[in-house]
C-alpha cells in the first residue's frame, strides 16, 4: 500500500494533511522563515539555507526574498536561475526548470490541483508536473498551472495565466496565455 507521499509524487489523489506531509511542510516553513525574515539577503548563510531548502536545485540559483514553496525537494533547476521577489512554487510534484531562466516578481507556479467534486475536494488533492525549458523569461505576476510544459527560449508576458503547453521560441501572453509570435533563436 502506498503512503500519501508516494501517491502525491505519482500524481494520484492523496490526503494533503497526512502527518508525514504536514511535517515536511512545517520544516520547509521554518527554513523559509530563516530565508525570508532572518537573513533576507543572499549571503553565505542564505545560500546554505537555499541548499537545504532546495536540494535538487543547481547552486547557481538566486532568489530575492520573500519566496514560498511547499516542499522544496520537488524543485529541480539548472544553472543561472533567478526568482525575483514574491514568487510562489507549490511543488507537490516535480517542477523542472532549465538553465538561464528568469522569473519576474510575483510569479506563481502551481503543481497542486483539486477534484471538481466538492465533497472529495475537502480532503483530497492531486498534482501534475511542470517543465520550463532553458533560456526562458517569465514575466511578473504570471501564473503557471498544473501539468504545463514551457519550451526553450520562451517569453511569457507579464500577468499571463499559462494553462496549456507553450512551444519552443515563442512569445505567449494573456489569460489564458496564447502564442502571439514566433521568436528567432
Amino acid at each position: 500500500m502506498k503512503t500519501e507521499k508516494e501517491k502525491m509524487l505519482a500524481g494520484e489523489i492523496y490526503f494533503a494533511n497526512d502527518k508525514e506531509l504536514v511535517a515536511e511542510r512545517t520544516n520547509v516553513k521554518k527554513l523559509l522563515h530563516k530565508l525570508n525574515i532572518t537573513e533576507y539577503v543572499m549571503n553565505g548563510t542564505g545560500r546554505n539555507i537555499l541548499q537545504e531548502l532546495l536540494p535538487n536545485a543547481n547552486k547557481i540559483l538566486y532568489i530575492e526574498p520573500p519566496f514560498h514553496c511547499d516542499y522544496g525537494y520537488n524543485i529541480h533547476s539548472g544553472e543561472n536561475v533567478y526568482f525575483n521577489v514574491n514568487c510562489v512554487v507549490l511543488d507537490a510534484m516535480k517542477v523542472a526548470i532549465g538553465n538561464n531562466v528568469f522569473f519576474g516578481p510575483g510569479v506563481h507556479i502551481y503543481t497542486a490541483a483539486h477534484p471538481l467534486d466538492a465533497t472529495e475536494r475537502r480532503t483530497k488533492q492531486y498534482s501534475k508536473p511542470i517543465s520550463i525549458g532553458s533560456d526562458c523569461w517569465i514575466g511578473g505576476n504570471t501564473v503557471i498551472c498544473p501539468g504545463v510544459t514551457i519550451g526553450n527560449g520562451v517569453t511569457i508576458g507579464a500577468g499571463s495565466v499559462v494553462t496549456k503547453d507553450i512551444p519552443h521560441n515563442t512569445l505567449a501572453v494573456g489569460n489564458p496565455a496564447k502564442v502571439i509570435k514566433k521568436l528567432d533563436k
